[in-house]
């Protein structure tokens, strides 16, 4: 099947689950901090998270992809070789996860702080009256609705996401369209490979909207939806 290489995509497969496993991690932990800096009283915080979701949202990920992987790499040697350290390089993993994660963590922010914005204040005000702890309040109330609201916006851009990590090959990462497109060179059959991963990124992401699709109703138990 597909000539003999089929493995090395199978392998390349491997990779490009990785990098897009490590970049949600990476986009998680930036949209928190993004949403958390904008519901702050903090101006400053508030600006920075402005800026920071303005410009991300403007640039292309192919042009922030080559800016981190070489841009990146040359400002970071040009600083360590000011305090006399050793050259060191950056792979293509750690820049393509860094940049899907920074690019995504953008998107993410707006979705976590529509869904802390979509949780009742009165529910917070009552569980503080009732006695419950800060931390509590946090894992009984905030965080279930938080995640049901936040899933829908959570699922689009882990959709895209998964379809970016197709840029990383761009960098040289041997990911799935990388080792694809050594085989359609080698074989001179590009749609046969082509299309062959379209179908395995197509099963990805069928994959991942039923996933999400049952953690959405595993948040859902015991919420009555409005009728129109």
């Amino acid at each position: 099947m597909l000539h003999g290489y089929l493995p090395a995509i199978l392998t390349g497969l491997q990779t490009t689950l990785a990098v897009a496993a490590v970049s949600l991690a990476i986009a998680c932990g930036f949209g928190l901090a993004g949403a958390l800096a904008k519901l702050s009283e903090n101006v400053v915080a508030r600006g920075v998270a402005d800026t920071y979701t303005t410009l991300i949202r403007g640039l292309p990920d192919l042009v922030l992809m080559l800016l981190v992987f070489y841009g990146g790499q040359i400002a970071l040697n040009a600083l360590i070789d000011r305090m006399g350290w050793d050259y060191i390089e950056v792979s293509p993993f750690a820049a393509g996860t860094a940049t899907l994660g920074f690019i995504f963590g953008a998107y993410l922010t707006e979705t976590f702080r529509g869904a802390i914005l979509a949780v009742p204040r009165g529910q917070i005000e009552a569980a503080y009256a009732f006695g419950l702890r800060r931390i509590d309040v946090v894992r009984r109330i905030m965080v279930p609705q938080m995640v049901l609201h936040a899933l829908p916006g959570f699922t689009n851009n882990w959709l895209v996401m998964v379809k970016a990590t197709a840029l990383v090959s761009i960098i040289g990462l041997d990911d799935m369209v990388h080792r694809a497109s050594l085989a359609s060179a080698a074989t001179n059959l590009p749609f046969t490979f082509y299309a062959a991963i379209a179908a395995i990124y197509l099963a990805i992401t069928t994959v991942s909207l039923l996933a999400l699709k049952l953690l959405e109703r595993r948040f859902s138990l015991g919420v009555r939806r409005s009728e129109l």
